[in-house]
């Protein structure tokens, strides 16, 4: 539609914007300054001035054309619904497994294994106070654990994710689970959900670290054991959560994360990886904050650029390789501990923009997730939010339904615009991995916390119970905090430390002996951690290894 169309009744488009703005501006009285989380300037309307469709082809295209703007697929969720990957991770490993086979029962469609917290700090289960295990993840070291874990799972059937950082032993013992069952390994597909060690440096500090440089060693051996040998895996995750989850913006956080993405494929193409082919595999995981048309527009304006870099910058023939397929997390963030059940409805909100804004996979968190680890019944209701979004609320009926709105399309350009800033900045700096190595991405990102933090308080960022609508003489029963039962998890230290003296310890000392070689040399280390994982070495022991000839990493602390 173009300046001169008539949209009203009797009049052009500029008589029928000053008539309503002569209006507005006798009714709204004292007017309020909308900004929205990633500084852009919201007006309280948009009409054809502010988009127009002259450009539909270059800035939208088709579902399942390039740039992607409108769905990396031409059916999306009209043809096949987004997986249902809830992020599960407590207790030991027949606590995880019960856990599991209730929530495929309740109609999730793929599994996340989410690891303990002494897992994520390198050690294992006889190296921890035993109260604090299984409360936040599963505690998996063995090849045993992963079975235990996945028993009546068929991995070849169905998709998992592995959240395990560098050196990726969880995935290595799901190796070895499929080794021993039998399963061809071109059948085991899912996705290395933390495998952009980059973002821990950045923001995810209770994580273990290799060194910088021997984090970028593994990573790039890992994508490379999975090329030749675990086709359908997805060995690169890049992953915008964390950063979003520490504050920084949305803009800022699509702007990093495909900074990192840049990275890893000039890294991986160093290396002697064909574009075309490892560029397929590249994943994205993103939080979604509850600011729902900032995150939609978030999403679309970053399958854009990512489809211009892939082909553009990087060559990419195959549109395959342009693709942008990304999970979403529903944001923990904005999730509060007071007035919890309140946290159903964001999640609510927050998945609709996730699925509006076009993702492939979807986790929905629980509503007592600000509190601990999830409880079973909240569980229970986040996987049912998703099935009401699919069954009932009709999300499913149309591609991209926010499409060809005026608002939608005008602030999806703004934000590519703020995300190629950001881009612009840590491109001037070296690089992703040269900007995080001087923490300027870290400083960038406390900035963002600092300034949201700071409108909250003052009022500017309502958020009900918290600044706005509080309870201050109402009681609410808040949901017990999850807590694995304590002899059971005694047991299981007891039956690991017995594994551990049993195994035959020669083969372990030459797979740990080869492990440190590797490191050392030419040698894949990703593929000699595969070979100690199925040698029954444990994480605590593989991780160990590794420190000691690649280096401990630390987190750049900036002020």
């Amino acid at each position: 539609m173009t300046e001169d169309a008539k949209p009203g009744m009797d009049g052009t488009l500029d008589a029928a914007l000053s008539r309503w703005k002569e209006r507005y501006d006798g009714e709204i009285g004292t007017d309020r300054d909308v900004v929205n989380r990633s500084g852009i300037r919201i007006k309280p309307i948009y009409t054809p001035k502010d988009w127009s469709s002259e450009n539909y082809d270059k800035a939208l295209g088709m579902p399942g054309e390039a740039p992607f703007t409108r769905g990396i697929y031409a059916t999306m969720h009209r043809g096949r619904t987004w997986t249902q990957r809830q992020l599960i991770g407590l207790g030991t490993p027949s606590d995880y497994n019960g856990r599991v086979r209730i929530l495929l029962d309740k109609g999730a469609t793929a599994i996340s294994l989410l690891p303990c917290n002494s897992g994520f700090r390198g050690i294992d289960c006889d190296e921890s106070p035993v109260p604090l295990l299984g409360t936040c993840g599963t505690v998996i070291n063995t090849v045993e654990h992963m079975e235990t874990a996945l028993d009546g799972v068929p991995i070849d059937k169905i998709s998992t994710a592995m959240n395990d950082p560098t050196p990726f032993t969880l995935f290595a013992f799901l190796l070895g689970v499929a080794k021993r069952r039998g399963v061809p390994l071109d059948k085991i597909t899912g996705t290395a959900n933390q495998s952009d060690y980059i973002s821990h440096f950045v923001a995810n500090h209770m994580f273990y670290r290799l060194s910088q440089p021997g984090a970028r060693r593994v990573f790039v051996d890992h994508v490379k054991y999975c090329r030749d040998r675990v086709p359908n895996w997805n060995p690169v995750s890049v992953v915008g959560q964390h950063m979003q989850q520490a504050g920084a913006t949305p803009a800022e956080t699509m702007g990093f994360t495909l900074s990192t993405a840049i990275q890893y494929a000039e890294d991986c193409i160093n290396a002697g990886m064909d574009p075309d082919h490892v560029l397929r595999r590249f994943t994205f995981f993103f939080d979604i904050s509850i600011s729902m048309f900032e995150e939609v527009a978030k999403f679309r304006a970053g399958r854009r650029i990512w489809a211009r870099i892939a082909r553009d910058r990087f060559g990419c023939k195959d549109p395959r390789a342009w693709r942008f397929k990304f999970h979403g997390q529903t944001s923990g963030v904005d999730l509060t501990r007071q007035q919890p059940l309140n946290n159903i409805a964001r999640v609510a909100v927050q998945a609709m923009a996730g699925v509006m804004g076009g993702l492939q996979s979807l986790h929905t968190d629980s509503y007592d997730e600000a509190i601990a680890c999830p409880s079973e019944e909240p569980a229970k209701i986040a996987v049912a939010t998703q099935n009401i979004l699919r069954e009932e609320a009709h999300l499913c009926d149309v591609i991209d339904p926010l499409g060809g709105s005026f608002y939608v399309e005008s602030l999806t350009d703004e934000m590519e615009a703020k995300i190629l800033e950001v881009m612009e900045i840590i491109e001037n700096a070296g690089g992703m991995y040269a900007a995080v190595d001087t923490g300027l991405v870290q400083r960038m990102i406390g900035r963002s916390a600092l300034a949201f933090q700071n409108r909250v308080e003052a009022g500017e960022e309502g958020i009900v119970g918290v600044n706005v609508f509080t309870s201050a003489n109402e009681t609410v029963e808040e949901p017990e905090p999850y807590r694995p039962d304590r002899a059971a998890m005694e047991e299981h230290v007891r039956r690991f430390r017995a594994f551990k003296s049993d195994r035959d310890q020669q083969q372990v000392s030459r797979a740990l002996s080869d492990l440190a070689r590797a490191a050392n040399g030419a040698e894949n280390v990703y593929e000699k951690v595969v070979d100690a994982a199925m040698a029954d070495v444990t994480h605590g022991e593989i991780v160990t290894c590794l420190r000691a000839e690649l280096g401990f990493g630390h987190p750049v602390m900036v002020a």
